[in-house]
């Protein structure tokens, strides 16, 4: 197959995924492996759909105003992906101009390549004047207002703006891959050999291998029983021992109370640090969302405190940037259990935040990751 015929091909199998993520709206990931799998691409094709197809709808809302300056109404959906994915190769991509939209056009259905061509040889020689800041971003209004009100200006926008960057694949020496920002939440908790470890929301695994892959005997929980295989498979793969796999509501765990020298609550939340790797994430979420999630993580925090014997510790961490979800659960939790010791956590990597500590985007290029620590009072 010559390197055009590739190209189209490349071009044909992106539009084809972003037309079933929009139409059926399909989780990416989910959408995107069948379709690879028949596409008979070879591995640097699929990675490169791969990239188009995330960019491209990471920078949906961006791509969109790219090309409606030229329509007079709303294409088909065939259409309209394929003019996305061309306007996000022309403004975010290096390709050259004319091979993405010879390429583009070429790989989309006959009856729209004369309005595909059209539209998207204008997006290439007009200059682009952004209406605002979330257009440019391509974030829905929401999540820049929150990021900057909570974080200020200029770090709200870094953190946005390095969320729009692809992420780097991180894999740990047993070939675990697992963004720096989770590892070093591992790092801080510094499982000790012969400790007992309960992690309360522990799929899809990879914190509770790293803590046994430390000598640290491990239980790992999670609610849903799909998640709990995943990781029985992950547990599996590594050959990790030291762990035992249960399925459980973390907020009413199946657990002995207090004998564990450390429990883990990596809890669910709205996941506004791992956007960039999760590039349908920021169009799904909704801020109402964030106060429901604030919820379980509240009910997640005071059933994991009783699981931990005198003297241990009781370690929360989330995924998101969020105040409601970061800062704001660690004074609560300090004001529902006063006796509770916040444990300064000492590492140069992490900003402080509150009593915890806090990770953007842009400081190291990982994940957005937040994190606290207690010790349970000894017995007098």
């Amino acid at each position: 197959m010559v390197e055009q015929d590739i190209g189209v091909a490349t071009r044909r199998t992106a539009i084809e995924a972003l037309v079933r993520i929009e139409r059926d709206d399909a989780f990416a990931n989910l959408a995107l492996g069948p379709i690879l799998e028949r596409s008979k691409l070879d591995q640097r094709d699929r990675r490169l759909v791969t990239e188009l197809v995330y960019g491209t709808i990471r920078r949906w809302r961006a791509c969109g105003y790219l090309v409606d300056r030229f329509l007079s109404s709303r294409p088909p959906l065939e259409a309209r992906a394929a003019l996305h994915l061309g306007a996000y190769q022309l403004q975010f991509t290096e390709i050259a101009d004319h091979a993405a939209v010879s390429t583009t056009v070429s790989g989309t259905p006959q009856r729209y390549r004369g309005l595909v061509n059209a539209v998207l040889r204008k997006v290439a020689s007009t200059p682009v004047v952004w209406p605002d800041v979330a257009t440019e971003l391509s974030f829905p209004d929401w999540i820049v207002e929150l990021m900057i009100a909570e974080h200020g200006e200029a770090d709200g926008l870094a953190a946005l703006g390095s969320m729009n960057e692809p992420p780097d694949v991180n894999m740990r020496e047993d070939g675990y891959t697992q963004d720096l920002a989770s590892q070093w939440v591992g790092d801080v908790i510094d499982a000790q050999p012969g400790e007992l470890i309960a992690d309360l929301c522990a799929a899809p695994g990879g914190k509770a291998t790293a803590m046994a892959a430390n000598g640290a005997q491990v239980v790992a929980i999670d609610k849903r029983m799909a998640r709990a295989v995943t990781m029985a498979r992950n547990v599996e793969r590594l050959e990790s021992e030291g762990m035992t796999i249960a399925v459980g509501d973390g907020t009413a765990p199946p657990l002995r109370r207090g004998i564990f020298d450390k429990v883990l609550v990596d809890a669910p939340c709205s996941g506004l640090g791992v956007l960039r790797r999760r590039p349908d994430a920021r169009w799904r979420a909704r801020p109402e969302g964030i106060t429901e999630l604030s919820v379980i993580q509240r009910d997640l925090l005071d059933a994991a405190v009783n699981l931990v014997k005198p003297g241990g510790t009781l370690v929360y961490s989330v995924c998101t940037l969020t105040c409601a979800e970061t800062i704001e659960q660690f004074e609560a939790m300090t004001e529902r259990h006063p006796a509770l010791e916040p444990l300064r956590i000492d590492d140069p990597r992490w900003r402080p935040h509150g009593d915890g500590v806090l990770l953007l985007p842009q400081d190291a290029d990982t994940d957005g990751m937040s994190m606290a620590m207690w010790r349970i009072p000894s017995n007098p």
